[in-house]
């Protein structure tokens, strides 16, 4: 099964506040920019992946990841994480109905394609499927085969949302790197200890070091 990721993109400038204890504000535009670039990167290398719709009306950004290969779709709804992932899939499923649709958080920049394929063969054996994130509360991949709806749910608590929705939620291990998403000083050290792709390691060049 070939998938569309569709990848929610807030503008750069408004993104990564909770980074606010290890970047000061110029940093973190950058940051987050580096932490897609290198998700887009690694899903359009996934071999499951058909391509990638970012949903995102940052004009820097957009630049950056349809350098990469990524179609860029407008946030026209303008309503939110969810409202964004819903007009991203719909985008998709216009030019193609039967395309399966999996939404893939922007900030994964240790993501592994043979990883990320793990996760996306998983979740093709059921209508809908999520996998939550490192710290267990969260969601960073939620997936809809052809003919049903993503209804995406993401934010504070998603994983209970998710499961409540009737999404099955994949028990698989080895896929840290699919998990492990930054919000926090924290969470980037963690990606940073499993490896993060070159754009995000150079971002972060001097801010944190492994095991710091």
């Amino acid at each position: 099964m070939q998938w569309t990721l569709v990848i929610p993109l807030k503008p750069l400038s408004r993104a990564k506040s909770r980074l606010s204890d290890t970047a000061a504000d110029e940093l973190r535009p950058g940051l987050a920019l580096a932490f897609a670039q290198d998700t887009v990167a690694a899903a359009l290398a996934c071999p499951a992946v058909r391509d990638v719709a970012v949903v995102t009306d940052d004009a820097l950004a957009g630049r950056e990841l349809a350098a990469l290969g990524a179609r860029i779709v407008p946030d026209e709804p303008q309503g939110g994480l969810n409202a964004a992932l819903a007009h991203g899939a719909a985008a998709v499923r216009t030019a193609r109905p039967e395309s399966p649709v999996a939404a893939l958080n922007a900030d994964l920049p240790a993501l592994r394609p043979l990883e990320l394929l793990r996760v996306l063969d998983a979740a093709a054996k059921f209508p809908r499927a999520f996998l939550a994130d490192a710290a267990a509360i969260g969601t960073t991949l939620l997936a809809a085969t052809p003919h049903y709806e993503l209804h995406p749910s993401f934010g504070t608590d998603s994983r209970a949302r998710h499961r409540a929705s009737g999404a099955v939620e994949l028990p698989l291990t080895a896929v840290d790197s699919v998990r492990q998403d930054v919000d926090t000083g924290a969470d980037l050290r963690a990606a940073l200890a499993l490896g993060v792709g070159p754009h995000t390691a150079a971002a972060s060049a001097g801010l944190l070091t492994p095991g710091s």
